[in-house]
């Protein structure tokens, strides 16, 4: 799981051969159909608590939404909890769980301040840009190797942002930049779960993000504070269950089928977003901003795409398809 509000489908597998998701009901279906339909309720999932978020932080301070869908995420984890026990949580990579939580707390917090000002769709299209900033930050970071190809396909990528937010033509909405950052702390999340998921349990890494977010958040709200009346308990109560449920249902995705796969069909949130934000909100996203998207989603379908197929090639044929990048123009 990665904890930023705006699109936080991991941008790589979280389910490994070691630590499966479960028994998936749908099962029996093939793996393509039920990739489709667990990224279908993801983005149903994901696109809703997008809208509640915006709904919340109309009355409530962004800081303080951010706690309640942080304590009420681990709220829904309790029953794991009580059947597995505490030493479902044992683990040896506390300073690396902290790293990511103090990172999520960074882009939850932004991605929900961001949502009290943008349009929706315009937060759900400039998210798309987690994989570009996971492409930057695996080559400056980890030092991977990174190709032609896929560093074309990062600049177009952020072409697509540049044509959301049109500098120069309008004036750019800070709150624009907020959610740049909350898709790049995305994508610095997503760097560190590829590390955890060696290891660890799915459920284990999404308890310990809230078990150590939860206060963090609250630390945040409390300059804020404002005693929430039971209809918005209950809305941040379904904050928290839409976004259990989309991890949840990502999960389910990744253990159906190639990354690849999908990621395209994470991009369904888009349209999902700009139903949501028409009828709860009443706004019209521009169509720059499915342009925008369509670019940024492109780019990013296309960099999931050639990793898988890397992954999948044996060494030598890893080897010159990495040549290949390096020497196409």
């Amino acid at each position: 799981m990665t904890p930023a509000p705006l699109n936080p489908t991991p941008i790589v597998p979280t389910v490994t051969a070691r630590h499966p998701a479960g028994r998936d009901p749908i099962g029996h279906l093939p793996g393509p159909m039920r990739v489709a339909i667990w990224m279908t309720l993801a983005g149903l999932a994901f696109s809703a608590m997008g809208g509640l978020i915006k709904f919340a932080a109309r009355d409530l301070h962004p800081f303080e939404v951010a706690f309640f869908r942080c304590f009420f995420g681990l709220v829904w984890m309790v029953p794991w909890l009580l059947r597995r026990g505490p030493s479902a949580l044992r683990t040896a990579k506390l300073p690396l769980y902290a790293a990511r939580a103090v990172i999520g707390l960074i882009g939850m917090l932004a991605g929900f301040y961001a949502l009290r000002y943008i349009a929706l769709a315009d937060a759900t299209a400039l998210s798309f840009t987690a994989p570009l900033f996971a492409t930057v930050g695996a080559a400056v970071v980890l030092r991977e190797t990174v190709r032609r190809r896929r560093w074309t396909a990062t600049v177009l990528g952020f072409v697509g942002v540049l044509i959301i937010l049109r500098p120069g033509v309008t004036a750019v909405d800070p709150a624009a930049l907020w959610t740049l950052l909350a898709a790049a702390t995305t994508a610095a999340n997503v760097l560190i779960v590829k590390r955890l998921t060696d290891t660890e349990p799915t459920e284990a890494v999404v308890t310990w993000m809230v078990v150590m977010m939860t206060p963090m958040t609250l630390l945040a709200a409390l300059p804020f504070w404002e005693t929430p009346s039971p209809t918005q308990l209950g809305i941040m109560a379904a904050i928290g269950l839409c976004g259990t449920l989309g991890h949840l249902a990502v999960t389910r995705g990744f253990a159906a089928g190639e990354a690849s796969l999908v990621m395209s069909f994470d991009y369904l949130k888009m349209p999902f977003a700009a139903v949501i934000g028409w009828l709860a909100f009443g706004e019209l996203p521009t169509p720059w901003t499915f342009l925008g998207a369509a670019v940024i989603a492109g780019s990013a379908a296309y960099i999931a795409h050639r990793e898988a197929a890397l992954a999948r090639a044996p060494a030598g044929r890893r080897a010159a398809g990495e040549s290949d990048d390096q020497s196409a123009s």
